[in-house]
């Protein structure tokens, strides 16, 4: 009996079979001793993103909440009324203010409190506005302590999850300090609904993981479980079921607060430690906001996580089996191919010409035996063809890579433009219109045109009872850069504001000057950033008459009947490279004249016929020839003498304009 022996095909299939699966032996023993370590791996990357992606999807809006919170506790109208809760005009014109903050505030709600005869006002969306208290608290109502432990706390704000049995709900409350000449006065803020936060926070349920808010004493604020959260834990201790030390009884309580600790030394980071809940083993990522004074953590369990786990070595196994299978069929179909299917051409070659029959097709692959000739152009057009796939392969590479790069340069360019829009409303609300509206009315008008959708010029507006200050500021470029340097000015000057008063306004030029380089200097800028904001500060003082005017590059203009003069401030604007001196010019106030600010993007605006700047003869020129007109009419008229020099150039700068009468 013939012994069988293999052909080539099946000698080569069997190689091949005994080589994948040495490989998949290696691959399955390796992966199973990585599988611990990756683990650990997976789970510590996904902890700290989960825990980071949390902390900003929960700071963004709070606070924004806490920020309108404390505007509100700074309002003029909410002191006075808190003050003497029986002026009725007063109060009637802090409830319309109050109105606009409901409409900002996510909950749609506000509400203020008097520490003075201790009611609590309360609006919120779907219920009749009242300017009525909801309540009156006392110091007998348990209920109530909250607010006196607040008030004695002497802290700025604090943010306490709390159900208020009185208006029958649960709220995270905004708590806000109001304080009037250093006393203080009373809460105010707004509250964000407490099962929609927890819904938004929670999101969509991850196996494995747990996510929770902490206050800095360990009292959760947060937590699947409602059950868990510790309500009013600003006035009273939580229970211990309610806090972090609770929720990992495994877990030295001083281990616990050494990481919480840790979290608030290193706010921006996720700080990853292992702890035990009971006898099972977690892994605990913290990280703290500074703003909110909460800590945002994560507990994984590394076992019931979808991180990694056996089944994945199983789907590996399955998988490099099916590639072993692959493998085999492909190389058996390239073995028939590429080997057999030459040979027997050639011998079929090889026995027609010897049968003489020498018109015969050659195989088109050989090797040694068909030929040099024939091999040579084999490799060539194997060659040509190898080049060219790897060329398609190349282009529909980055093709693709091309396409891919193009989506996320749209969808950061859409992010993009939501931002500064949105930036653009926080900055228009920074603005104090309803204030001049409720002032000085129709005796005033703004012409405020950013040459972007933000840009680097603002107005400030405070009055008192025997007047008002107004101001205009232009910060070094525009744009977003600009509406930046607005955020540092603006601070700069509330700071001066409140050290200096109202009524010295080149008093609060030198404080706002020197708090603004303060804070540039902080900042490490380049020498060559431009830096300096212009500003015109006017106090008007109605008892004694008279107006006093500070500039640092930016004028004050009025005009009387038909005459136009111009009261020049310092050539230097605040945070420049040199120090300016500023100085109060102090003129009486007359019956019809009009006072009038601007912005040098105004007098450079390129126009008319060579593109020259609008100039300040031809702004005074406008300014005599509208002077008998209506403040509103004037305004018109300037917008259409603008649009008109204006024509086709584009805008060059952030242009402002603020004119003002007194009676």
């Amino acid at each position: 009996m013939a012994r069988w022996t293999p052909g080539l095909r099946g000698k080569s299939l069997l190689a091949l079979a005994i080589a994948c699966a040495a490989a998949l032996l290696a691959a399955v023993l390796l992966a199973e001793g990585l599988a611990a370590g990756a683990r650990a791996q997976f789970g510590a990357a996904y902890a700290r993103n989960f825990t980071l992606l949390h902390r900003e999807r929960i700071l963004a809006p709070i606070s924004r909440e806490l920020a309108l919170s404390q505007r509100l506790a700074d309002s003029v109208l909410l002191k006075r009324m808190l003050r003497d809760p029986a002026d009725a005009p007063v109060r009637a014109a802090f409830f319309d203010e109050a109105e606009g903050y409901r409409h900002a505030f996510r909950g749609r709600s506000w509400f203020a409190i008097s520490a003075l005869d201790l009611n609590y006002w309360f609006n919120e969306e779907g219920k009749p506005r009242s300017q009525q208290p909801r309540y009156r608290l006392s110091r007998e109502d348990p209920e109530d302590g909250w607010f006196f432990a607040t008030l004695a706390g002497g802290e700025p704000y604090n943010i306490n999850v709390n159900y208020d049995a009185k208006l029958e709900q649960t709220r995270i409350w905004l708590n806000v300090l109001v304080e009037d000449a250093g006393e203080a006065i009373g809460l105010a803020g707004s509250g964000l609904d407490f099962s929609t936060f927890l819904t938004d926070f929670t999101g969509r349920h991850e196996p494995g993981v747990v996510p929770i808010i902490v206050a800095a004493d360990g009292a959760i604020q947060a937590h699947p479980d409602p059950e868990r959260v510790a309500l009013n834990s600003a006035e009273k201790e939580a229970r211990p079921s309610q806090t972090l030390a609770g929720l990992l009884p495994g877990t030295e309580a001083a281990g616990i607060a050494a990481i919480l600790a840790e979290s608030r030394s290193q706010p921006d980071e996720a700080i990853l430690r292992e702890v035990r809940v009971g006898d099972d083993e977690r892994l605990l990522a913290v990280t703290y906001i500074p703003e909110l004074r909460w800590h945002v953590a994560a507990l994984v369990d590394l076992g019931s996580a979808e991180l990694s786990g056996g089944k994945w070595l199983l789907y590996l196994g399955l998988g490099l089996a099916l590639v072993l299978l692959v493998l085999l069929a492909g190389f058996g179909y390239l073995t028939e191919r590429l080997v057999l299917r030459p040979l027997r051409a050639l011998q079929r070659s090889a026995d027609a010409i010897s049968r003489g029959e020498y018109a015969v097709h050659l195989p088109p692959a050989g090797n040694d035996e068909i030929g040099a000739l024939t091999t040579a152009f084999a490799r060539m057009a194997g060659q040509v063809s190898s080049h060219t796939a790897e060329l398609e392969d190349k282009v529909r590479e980055r093709t693709a890579a091309l396409e891919a790069s193009h989506a996320a340069t749209l969808h950061a360019h859409r992010q993009l433009d939501a931002s500064i829009d949105y930036a653009s409303l926080i900055q228009r609300a920074i603005l104090p219109d309803r204030d001049l509206e409720r002032v000085l009315g129709e005796r005033h008008f703004v012409l405020w045109r950013p040459r972007d959708v933000v840009g680097g010029d603002f107005y400030v507006f405070r009055a008192d009872d025997d007047g008002f200050l107004i101001g205009l500021f232009d910060c070094a470029g525009h744009g977003v850069p600009g509406a930046l340097m607005t955020m540092l000015a603006r601070s700069a000057i509330d700071h001066a504001l409140a050290k200096v008063g109202a009524a010295d306004p080149a008093g609060v030029l030198r404080e706002a000057d020197v708090a603004l380089r303060a804070l540039l200097a902080n900042a490490r800028l380049e020498r060559a950033l431009a830096t300096s904001t212009d500003a015109g500060l006017v106090h008007v003082d109605r008892r004694r008459g008279e107006l006093v005017f500070a500039g640092a590059a930016i004028g004050l203009f009025h005009t009387e009947g038909g005459e136009v003069a111009h009261v020049a401030g310092s050539r230097r604007g605040l945070a420049d490279r040199r120090v300016a001196e500023y100085r109060n010019v102090r003129l009486p106030l007359r019956p019809g004249t009009t006072w009038c600010l601007v912005t040098d993007g105004l007098l450079d605006q390129s126009g008319g016929e060579h593109g020259f700047g609008f100039g300040r003869g031809r702004f005074s020129e406008h300014l005599r020839a509208s002077a008998q007109l209506p403040l509103a009419a004037q305004a018109g008229r300037l917008a259409a003498t603008l649009a008109e020099w204006q024509a086709g150039w584009p805008q060059r700068d952030d242009i402002t304009v603020l004119s003002f009468r007194i009676d």
